[in-house]
């Protein structure tokens, strides 16, 4: 028996379901409960707890406990354990969640080679999330391993529960993230029309707001604590122990309007700077809890209008919106998402184990045999062969509870031939039927999973013919999903031509059905010697903002190094044949093949996600501020030039992650403020396409003039003409809405720079000083302050020469404005093909 596993790998908690095919089973952890807390503690010999009891130890001992940590998958940041005197990763923390989990299954299904496991994931979730979550499963020793986007496992489960026609919208709320999918079912059928969310909005949020607002302000008032205490290490077990009290009483509130947020003096352990026991005893009322949450509950209802507005649909195109997730048994959130949109709930599901049991029926969906885990056909065909060449169509898997099969023959069948098919499940046979091509039987489909039918046929006498195969089976499946749109867009960064611009070059947008197989042709924009340690770079970026490009979410680059290949020469115009999949979870795979070396590469080799573009958020608050500093610059030039209200918008949304204190800034504080930053700077993509004329004309006439107020001065005659090409050029290309501003505009800029680098010594010099001025942009720290002491030493000097040298190292390894530990070594160097 094949057995189909689900598991939802949550932020708060987690479950696992099984499916043989005729009923799903959530496996109960130890202490019973369907779902598992995703939490790991150690003590101080280094014992490991698991689930419910490891959240209860986190609390109390905070120092030696990983807790939220799904919120970090695909970023660098570690989570120290102090009794192992080791970093954790949150893949390695998740692996043991998984691990675990995978535990509970009875040792049949667990060594069963032909188990398969599918783990959802956020339809929020980027690339290097995805990439993440793989390898947790790989470090937990899962065998075959699928994921599948969340809102997909939700609309299994739905459609198991409540088997409708109807659209419908899947309103997933969890401890971390919000999925919102509109799905519209026929016969079993499903499409997912659309869906959207939010990366980080969920119940931890939720309890975020009552620590900042509720508990801390009456820890200041009623005791003595240092500015810092949130993270301050002496009252890391009060904080935790505080959240766990404001947890409890946030779940109260379900069935009461007041809950007290209290802990004793011998519970939070701790003494305040005067040297008081510390305690906590406020209350929360269900007014102020809704009060705090208000505007991320408006934020998931627009989410839901944005969704609907996606698929074209309104809010009276939907006959229910169906709740999943922990926080909605909080029904007045339920209640304020239904009044808004004006449609009826709907908790037909369990909000707890929906996921999971709606991915285990996914995980039946799959061909585990296939190299991609691509979805099982649903096409069946027999060729009965024998005395009669016959063959039988028929759907292989359907949600209905009937199944036709057509009779196709390339010969001519003799006059009065007949055929049957019986169930062997249930002994219901169809009776004799002439045997004709196109003839046709409908089957009844007893029982959901394989039904077993045998298939006979008789000559004019009513005497058997002999036939070679006569089997068929039919899968009645809980629901057939037959599209899944794509959360994002995923592009590959390419030249326009040699010296070009960068552009995005798609393989798939936002929406378009997965799962999606394509080719494309690029060409290398260098020659690549073998031996060498130079590379062409297939960069990959997740959005659409075409200007700046670097505003996306970066996802990788593959890399063909000439230390991949012994031999030969792949010259600078040769053809790149880039084969890609993009998988039903939005996974991406990649082969590059080089006919002219004869060689292929493959993103399982050459493709890095997130050693290179992953952030450490516990050490990011100044890099992020600063990325919001800069996005709030741009919103003031662009104000300059454009009046609307939304930029003011943007910019108060960004103030707060512009104020970021690098000395009390928590992780998902600065992770947040950082999902803040590439939002607006979406926003501002699209306001800027609104009026890109305009916009294009203030940015020429301002390096216009700045080069004319100084590096003009220092340019020979044929700079100063080249300038005047390149003004004229780039004014006509926005007079006539032609291509080619950018490169004119960037050439502008560049020869500015070769002038004032070659000729003023102080740009030099401020150009280091501005390099030295930002640690937090170098992941090489050791190479970063050597060379800051060299460029200090070269001042001293008065040795110009020296100082561009360093100057020139430092910006080899600064990381520049894209999220990613970028460098010159990952530039793209490729051409459209």
């Amino acid at each position: 028996m094949s057995y189909y596993i689900g598991i939802d790998l949550g932020t708060t908690n987690s479950a696992i379901c099984s499916y043989d095919g005729k009923e799903t089973r959530i496996w109960k952890s130890p202490e019973q409960n369907d779902v598992t807390p995703s939490a790991i503690s150690y003590d101080r010999r280094g014992n490991r707890l698991v689930g419910q009891r490891a959240y209860q130890a986190a609390a109390a001992n905070p120092d030696n406990a990983a807790v939220f940590f799904k919120r970090l998958m695909g970023t660098s940041t570690p989570i120290h354990i102090k009794a192992l005197g080791k970093d954790m990763t949150p893949e390695e923390c998740s692996a043991e969640i998984l691990r675990t989990l995978f535990g509970y299954l009875p040792e049949e299904i667990r060594k069963d080679p032909e188990t398969g496991t599918v783990i959802t994931v956020p339809a929020a979730f980027n690339q290097m999330q995805r990439d993440a979550t793989t390898q947790a499963a790989n470090m937990a020793g899962i065998g075959r391993v699928a994921l599948m986007q969340e809102p997909v496992a939700a609309v299994m489960s739905v459609m198991k529960a409540h088997n409708s026609d109807g659209t419908f919208l899947i309103y997933d709320l969890g401890g971390g993230t919000l999925d919102i999918a509109i799905a519209e079912s026929i016969g079993g059928r499903v499409n997912l029309l659309s869906h959207g969310g939010i990366a980080l909005c969920g119940g931890r949020d939720f309890d975020r707001r009552v620590m900042d607002s509720v508990v801390k302000p009456w820890l200041i008032e009623n005791f003595e604590l240092p500015e810092d205490f949130a993270i301050n290490t002496k009252y890391k077990r009060l904080m935790r122990m505080a959240a766990l009290a404001a947890e409890r009483a946030k779940i109260e509130l379900s069935a009461k309007d007041t809950a007290t947020i209290n802990l004793s003096e011998a519970e939070t352990g701790c003494l305040d700077e005067n040297g008081d026991e510390i305690y906590l005893d406020c209350d929360l009322t269900r007014d102020t809890f809704n009060q705090l949450i208000a505007d991320r509950v408006e934020q998931s209802i627009q989410a839901a209008r944005d969704a609907l507005e996606k698929a074209g649909l309104s809010p009276f195109d939907l006959e229910r919106i169906v709740f999943v997730g922990g926080p909605t048994n909080y029904k007045p959130v339920r209640d304020k998402v239904c009044q808004e949109l004006g449609v009826e709930g709907s908790t037909e599901v369990n909000p707890m184990t929906a996921v999971a049991e709606g991915a285990s029926l996914f995980a039946e969906s799959i061909d585990w045999s296939s190299k991609d885990n691509s979805r099982k056909t649903s096409r069946g065909r027999l060729e009965a062969g024998g005395e009669l060449n016959l063959t039988l169509n028929y759907i292989a898997r359907t949600p209905s509870a009937t199944a036709k099969v057509m009779v196709q023959s390339k010969d001519e069948i003799p006059a009065g031939y007949e055929f049957q098919i019986d169930s062997t499940d249930t002994g219901w046979i169809s009776g004799r039927i002439q045997l004709t091509a196109g003839a046709s039987v409908t089957l009844t489909l007893p029982k959901p999973g394989l039904n077993l039918f045998r298939v006979s046929a008789f000559d004019a006498s009513g005497s058997p013919v002999k036939l070679l195969q006569n089997s068929i089976i039919i899968t009645r499946t809980a629901a057939t999903v037959d599209a899944i749109p794509a959360s994002y867009s995923i592009a590959v960064e390419v030249l326009d031509r040699l010296g070009g611009e960068p552009a995005l070059d798609y393989l798939i947008r936002a929406g378009e059905p997965l799962p999606k197989k394509g080719k494309k042709i690029f060409k290398a924009a260098q020659t690549l010697k073998a031996g060498s340690d130079e590379t062409l770079n297939i960069k990959l970026w997740e959005g659409e903002i075409e200007n700046p490009i670097t505003d996306n979410r970066p996802i990788g680059v593959l890399k063909i190094s000439g230390t991949d290949f012994s031999s030969w020469v792949i010259p600078a115009g040769a053809d790149l044949e880039c084969a890609y999949e993009i998988e039903d979870s939005g996974n991406i795979n990649l082969e590059v093949s080089v006919p002219s070396i004869g060689g292929v590469f493959n993103s399982g080799r050459n493709f890095y996600s997130r050693q290179e573009g992953a952030i450490n958020y516990t050490d990011a608050a100044e890099l992020v501020s600063s990325k919001a500093d800069d996005t709030i610059a741009r919103v003031h030039k662009i104000r300059e030039v454009v009046n609307d209200p939304e930029l003011d918008e943007i910019a108060s949304k960004l103030s707060s992650a512009s104020k970021l204190n690098p000395a009390t800034a928590q992780a998902e504080e600065t992770q947040e403020a950082m999902e803040n930053v590439l939002e607006a700077r979406k926003r501002l993509a699209a306001i800027r396409k609104a009026h890109e004329r305009d916009i294009r004309q203030s940015e020429l006439d301002e390096a216009v003039k700045s080069f004319r107020d100084y590096p003009l001065k220092y340019a020979t005659p044929d700079e100063r003409q080249a300038f005047e090409y390149q003004r004229q050029a780039a004014q006509r290309a926005i007079d006539r809405n032609e291509p080619g501003f950018k490169a004119n505009l960037a050439r502008i800029h560049q020869s500015a720079f070769a002038i004032l680098w070659r000729s003023d010594p102080d740009f030099v010099v401020n150009m280091f000083k501005n390099f030295a001025s930002e640690p937090y942009r170098y992941a090489d720290k050791v190479t970063y302050h050597r060379l800051v002491s060299q460029g200090m030493t070269c001042i001293s000097q008065n040795d110009i020469d020296g100082l561009r040298q360093v100057v020139g190292q430092l910006f080899r390894i600064y990381a520049w404005d894209d999220g990613g530990e970028e460098n010159i070594a990952s530039m793209a160097n490729i051409l459209r093909g």
